[in-house]
């Protein structure tokens, strides 16, 4: 037995490369062919979304998403609505509908927006807050709207690493999409941790 081990003789290479071309060359065609476009699955904050989704619709709320930005330049508005202080933080009944809450600022400072707008137009409404330290980012906002009420909710996330931001005062542009709002009269509050700010907007 040990004599026939001395004997057998490996593979020539150009046989184990050709296996490997072989077997390959068609997993990766039939994988590309037939995996499914869009983002990859992920079924813990899939789950977290749909419940989420489900709990805002039972409480009465439509969620949508807001563009946000760092702007370059500021928008051209005519005249901006009056703006007041309010308590910062969400409303009670949005709190316990949320899965996920998001990282307000702690501030909302001098806001600029309109008081009316075309409901066939995008809403532009330009901020700035003041972030606890340079280790926050801007990540996005969501708006929600309940009857004539509207919550906007700018989301900040940590940074990870040592990376750093050039300054703790931001100026935040957020554009609430054209058909997103229905004709009417709100009560706009854009949400902060310790501070809000608040206005009404006609929707024509």
């Amino acid at each position: 037995m040990s004599a026939l081990r001395k004997d057998r003789r490996p593979w020539p290479m150009k046989w184990i490369v050709l296996t490997i071309i072989v077997v390959l060359v068609p997993y990766t065609f039939l994988t590309l062919y037939y995996r499914k476009p869009g983002p990859a699955y992920r079924p813990y904050q899939d789950a977290q979304e749909r419940a989420n989704v489900v709990r805002l619709l039972s409480a009465g709320y439509q969620r949508i998403t807001v563009a946000a930005q760092r702007p370059a330049d500021s928008p051209r508005a005519a005249a901006a609505a009056p703006t007041t202080a309010v308590l910062g933080g969400l409303p009670s009944e949005l709190v316990a509908t949320l899965v996920q809450k998001p990282l307000l600022p702690p501030e909302i400072h001098a806001v600029t927006a309109a008081p009316s707008v075309s409901a066939l137009q995008p809403y532009a409404i330009q901020f700035t807050c003041t972030l606890p330290d340079n280790k926050q980012q801007l990540a996005g906002a969501e708006l929600y709207v309940k009857d004539a009420e509207i919550v906007i909710t700018p989301d900040f996330e940590l940074l990870t690493g040592g990376l750093l931001a050039r300054s703790r005062e931001s100026v935040i542009l957020l554009t609430v999409p054209a058909g997103a709002l229905k004709p009417g009269t709100y009560r706009v509050t854009l949400a902060g941790q310790h501070s809000s700010r608040a206005w009404s907007v006609q929707v024509h």
